[in-house]
């Protein structure tokens, strides 16, 4: 069963002024091709100022897109999530791995975000900080303008602190180690970018502890004050220990290398397979000023 349509909007900038109606969208959303595009504006469903036109139209700084995308079936996730605290201010849920938090990658009812909306239609809480759709565990959500604020706040302070649990290969790391290597934007063929270790990428800190050894196996447990976007994923992948499954972040923290062939499927960020959870999760409270602190059970594969 397909979901009911959504309605993607654009401002046309002056970097994008003077290209054709085809054109912007086949350089700004490079995971569709130009035929496609060409397909979607021939049948309307791409509109200026609110009007069909044509794929050859040359664009103007200021004019409004919409692209009107028809409904389409969305591939099936785990919907239900766990309800851990709640009050006025805020809510604390345990994700299930597989669950977009945010629409994208042609998810938009399954994610954590609609059902968040089903569930509170008048004030629907808010991630203060989100987790990969293959990562578990522990997400902060305000409801409060309060909460808002001062979450948002802490997040930019560094003053919330998270503790994940990961499974890489087997390595000679010591028991404790700190990795410090700046996360920023690197060129993807289909997304225009990914974030990936990169020396010009903004500073990010992770400290990390060897829970437990196997043969080939390490059980970690990650603190991280900063919350860069897949920052575990990028930090340990960067340190030489790549997350055991994950089909994106490879030795060096940068992308694998993509695919040789058109029919190869390029690996994006949201793609699931490594283990990865929030285990807890420590800061003040928004309106009591009390720290209060929370943990979810990790699954089987990391306890």
């Amino acid at each position: 069963m397909g979901n009911q349509g959504w309605v993607y909007r654009d401002q046309v900038d002056r970097c994008h002024a003077g290209l054709t109606l085809l054109d912007y969208y086949s350089q700004r959303y490079r995971h569709t091709s130009p035929a496609e595009w060409q397909t979607r504006i021939e049948l309307g469903q791409i509109r200026l100022n609110g009007q069909p036109a044509l794929p050859t139209i040359r664009l103007q700084a200021g004019q409004q897109l919409t692209y009107h995308r028809p409904p389409w079936p969305e591939p099936e996730v785990p919907l239900k999530f766990e309800t851990i605290y709640s009050d006025a201010d805020l809510l604390i849920i345990s994700k299930p791995a597989g669950l977009p938090v945010l629409p994208g990658g042609g998810f938009l009812e399954h994610t954590l975000l609609w059902q968040l909306q089903q569930q509170y239609p008048q004030e629907t809480p808010i991630p203060i900080h989100r987790l990969g759709r293959g990562t578990s565990g522990l997400m902060i959500l305000a409801i409060s303008g309060l909460a808002k604020s001062a979450l948002s706040q802490q997040m930019r302070d560094h003053h919330i602190r998270k503790t994940y649990r990961t499974l890489v290969g087997g390595g000679d790391m010591p028991d404790r180690f700190t990795i410090d290597h700046p996360i920023g934007k690197i060129p993807h063929p289909e997304l225009g970018y990914v974030y990936g270790a990169t020396p010009t990428g903004r500073f990010a800190h992770s400290k990390c502890q060897v829970l437990k050894r196997t043969d080939d196996s390490t059980l970690l447990a990650v603190t991280i004050l900063t919350g860069r976007p897949h920052q575990i994923r990028i930090h340990l992948a960067a340190a030489g220990y790549p997350l055991l499954g994950d089909p994106l972040y490879t030795k060096g923290g940068i992308p694998r290398s993509f695919g040789t062939t058109p029919t190869d499927k390029v690996a994006v960020p949201g793609d699931c397979g490594y283990h990865l959870h929030a285990y807890h999760l420590a800061f003040t409270h928004p309106r009591t000023g009390d720290p209060i602190e929370f943990t979810s059970p990790p699954p089987r594969e990391l306890s």
